[in-house]
């Protein structure tokens, strides 16, 4: 493996990753055709109506994520992704028939419950196809990049399809296209999912992703970074339009210009995430990040309150800000599955999933009232300052020499998980002494004090303070 090993020379990453673009595309158009819907429904309350989309969205992510990525070692992961794929289909294809905005309510809650208990699982499944962690990094910048072409690319063809169709016919196109990504995930040769130790019901699963995930420094203090993130994107997803049209007298060309001005430096930061990484890290390159991000917020509230608001200059702080977001958040993913035992990535990457959106729907409330309550400077100097602040809690809570391997002890205790007899903690007799496959029963583990990659799982409860340290 060399660091010039392209992800896309693995046939599966190459299935999902188009799966991915493909569903990215009709998701797209769904969130324009929602918007044109909920204006056909609701009229001037339609605004009302895509707010509360948008807090059921965040609620079925928080809600359902967790429960999915728990269990979801329980169940085959193909036909998990096939099946809700085609449930996306279904659902979405229901949408052009409603007529009552509860209907839209119900729909999209389901739907939103379905890709919260898809993406977590499809998320845990790329690092097993990209064992490399330099193809990793690079397969989350390109999935990075896909997400910023596809809010760039997807109201440019909504708007070239509603010159030959009606908007419900854009719901149609993204049925099809959930449609395809089931297609592409049933040719993909999905790894088998590693054995857990873990036991125990659907409470227990539920919760050991999130419990173990608190529990790691290195993890909390990337959810102060998400939390960051979340309120400075925030700002640009709520408030751009606001800056715009209200404040800098522009047209809908400049509202589209500003946003596609964050995603051009959301793209670059994505090029650049593979070669910086390697230089300073991780930590460094997020904290960078979101600093960035953090004081370009800042000075656009500095702006607005010494009335020296421009075009230009605002264009480049969105720039700064899309650029600054991206090194902030999308080395997450290694963080996770450096964080996770093999058999439990499923769990940490839907606590990632879950507690990440908690942010988002935190910021749409406070950046997007203080808009429209206060005045949009307010917005600005709370959005850069939440993110300063949570910068702060995550350089306390992120170790600076965050190692992987930790010295720890071991009291003596019994135990039953899979296990076999080629490593020291498992030499015992029984019948099946001469098995060489994971096989399970209760046994005693003896204390020991070693030192491993430590990750929270159902043997190490606690994370070590000092080498050392009984776990």
């Amino acid at each position: 493996m060399t660091s010039n090993l392209s992800p896309f020379s693995k046939p599966a990453f190459r299935h999902l990753f188009s799966a991915q673009i493909t569903s990215l595309i009709g998701t797209g158009l769904t969130t324009v055709a929602l918007s044109l819907l909920a204006y056909d429904l609701a009229g001037d309350d339609a605004g009302r109506v895509l707010g509360s989309i948008l807090v059921l969205k965040m609620v079925a992510y928080l809600v359902i994520a967790p429960v999915a990525g728990g269990m979801a070692h329980l169940l085959p992961r193909r036909m998990w992704l096939v099946g809700l794929d085609v449930l996306r289909a279904a659902i979405v294809l229901c949408l052009p028939f409603v007529d009552q905005v509860w209907q839209i309510f119900v729909l999209v809650f389901v739907v939103n419950a379905a890709s919260a208990a898809f993406t977590p699982v499809f998320q845990a499944i790329i690092p097993e196809v990209l064992p490399d962690e330099k193809a990793y990094t690079k397969g989350l910048s390109y999935a990075r990049l896909a997400y910023d072409l596809e809010n760039l690319a997807s109201p440019a063809l909504a708007a070239a399809l509603l010159v030959v169709w009606s908007f419900g016919s854009l719901f149609l196109a993204n049925s099809l296209t959930f449609a395809i990504s089931a297609l592409l995930i049933m040719t993909a040769q999905i790894p088998q999912a590693a054995p857990t130790d873990r036991t125990g019901g659907i409470y227990a699963n539920t919760v050991f992703g999130i419990v173990a995930y608190l529990k790691t420094p290195r993890l909390r203090g990337l959810l102060a970074v998400y939390f960051a993130v979340s309120s400075v994107g925030a700002m640009i997803i709520v408030n751009t339009v606001v800056l715009t049209r209200g404040i800098l007298g522009g047209t809908e060309l400049l509202t589209t210009s500003f946003l596609a001005c964050a995603g051009a430096g959301s793209m670059c930061a994505a090029f650049l995430i593979p070669r910086l990484i390697e230089r300073v890290g991780e930590r460094h390159l997020m904290l960078a990040g979101i600093v960035a991000a953090a004081v370009a917020m800042l000075l656009g509230g500095v702006l607005m309150i010494s009335d020296l608001a421009s075009v230009f200059a605002f264009a480049v702080l969105w720039l700064i800000t899309g650029a600054g977001t991206t090194f902030a958040q999308t080395p997450g993913g290694r963080l996770v599955q450096r964080s996770a035992g093999d058999g439990d990535r499923s769990a940490f990457f839907a606590a990632n999933f879950a507690l990440s959106h908690g942010g988002w729907l935190f910021a749409y409330g406070i950046v997007g009232w203080l808009g429209s309550l206060a005045d949009l400077s307010a917005a600005f100097l709370a959005s850069g300052g939440i993110a300063i602040g949570s910068v702060i809690v995550a350089v306390m809570l992120w170790p600076k020499e965050d190692r992987l391997e930790i010295k720890h002890s071991h009291p003596g205790f019994w135990h039953e998980h899979p296990h076999d007899h080629n490593d020291p903690h498992h030499v015992h007799v029984h019948e099946h002494a001469a098995e060489t496959d994971k096989h399970r029963h209760r046994h005693f583990h003896p204390p020991v004090t070693h030192k491993h990659r430590f990750v929270i799982d159902s043997h190490h409860t606690k994370w070590p303070m000092e080498s050392g340290d009984r776990v």
